[in-house]
């Protein structure tokens, strides 16, 4: 049994943007994206992650539920390889 978080999360898309470079969407993510990575180090269900880390019942929306929690893990991972590199760029001013 999932318990789904109802707490206030930052709003999100079924799949984040697929852009070459962080967006802002991934920086307003930037938690749930370690949390994703967290939960998926410790071994954790996908459906308990997504369920806590999103608040999506993966038992009435399973398809919508994976969607989201395999999306935002690949997205995740991408900023661990890539993407971080972005976060350390000086900022044109």
């Amino acid at each position: 049994m999932c318990v789904v978080d109802k707490r206030a999360k930052p709003p999100f898309e079924d799949q984040p943007p697929q852009l070459d470079r962080v967006g802002p969407y991934d920086q307003e993510h930037l938690a749930s994206y370690i949390r994703l990575l967290d939960a998926e180090a410790e071994g954790a269900d996908w459906r308990e992650a997504v369920a806590i880390i999103f608040g999506i019942d993966p038992e009435k929306e399973p398809t919508r539920a994976r969607l989201v929690y395999d999306s935002h893990l690949a997205r995740a991972h991408w900023m661990t390889e890539k993407g971080y590199r972005h976060l350390l760029e000086p900022r044109m001013q």
